[in-house]
């Protein structure tokens, strides 16, 4: 998996957490999800949507939920993804930021191909891994995860915006590369910063729950936070050039 990881960019594994942990997350999971009133300043649509007061969230993104929900934190998944983070790119790695992406269902809305390395700022030190964690089954009808495999470059293609503080895409000539990678519930992939990735709407009666867990070494993670970076705030293009 290690060597996967190193040379196209991503991989996965079928189980990082036992169900009966993922229970424990879903519960977390789903009181942020519910309460927009203490979510509210942590929270967005990735869709874009009509308009910023579309009430109907078809990709809803809460930024930093451990930061409201301390209990996630001290969960065994932050734990071991964290483990899993150090194995694959070196003992300085820790954790950046968490997120959460919800599917809502029939919503049928894709996330754009992307790269996750446009939000961020130029490092010195380029080493990522996005450990993305599947709570529900996930397959291509409800918005698994894609990727293309990286061929050795850590180009950044341009990136534009979605309206309304929507998610970030990249135009892609082909996809004939992508692979689908399905999960389930306790299921987790890994990929880098600069790993082409995206997912397809959810068509299904059921939520799509993601919960993501970034990493990188920690003086890239200080140097951040000396500039103020700490992924809260406005969602933007940071690198537009070749990194």
């Amino acid at each position: 998996m290690k060597d996967k990881f190193l040379n196209v960019g991503f991989s996965h594994l079928e189980t990082l957490v036992s169900v009966e942990e993922v229970e424990k997350l879903r519960i977390a999971y789903d009181a942020l999800l519910n309460d927009k009133e203490r979510t509210a300043h942590l929270r967005s649509d990735l869709s874009g949507g009509e308009t910023k007061r579309d009430t109907v969230e078809k990709i809803t993104q809460i930024m930093r939920p451990g930061t409201i929900a301390p209990e996630l934190l001290e969960s065994i998944a932050y734990r071991k993804a964290l483990s899993w983070a150090k194995d694959l790119l070196g003992d300085d790695m820790e954790l950046d930021f968490d997120m959460l992406i919800n599917k809502a269902p029939f919503t049928d809305t894709p996330t754009p191909w992307h790269q996750d390395a446009a939000y961020w700022i130029k490092m010195p030190d380029k080493r990522s891994v996005s450990c993305w964690i599947a709570l529900d089954d996930v397959y291509e009808d409800n918005g698994c995860m894609w990727f293309v495999p990286r061929e050795g470059d850590m180009e950044i293609r341009a990136h534009k915006a979605l309206p309304n503080g929507g998610a970030l895409y990249c135009d892609l000539a082909t996809a004939d590369k992508a692979v689908a990678v399905p999960l389930r519930p306790g299921g987790c992939t890994f990929h880098d910063g600069f790993t082409l990735h995206f997912s397809k709407g959810n068509s299904t009666q059921g939520q799509r729950r993601a919960l993501i867990l970034n990493f990188r070494p920690n003086k890239m993670i200080a140097l951040e936070r000396e500039q103020g970076i700490d992924h809260t705030g406005d969602r933007k293009v940071r690198q537009k050039k070749r990194s």
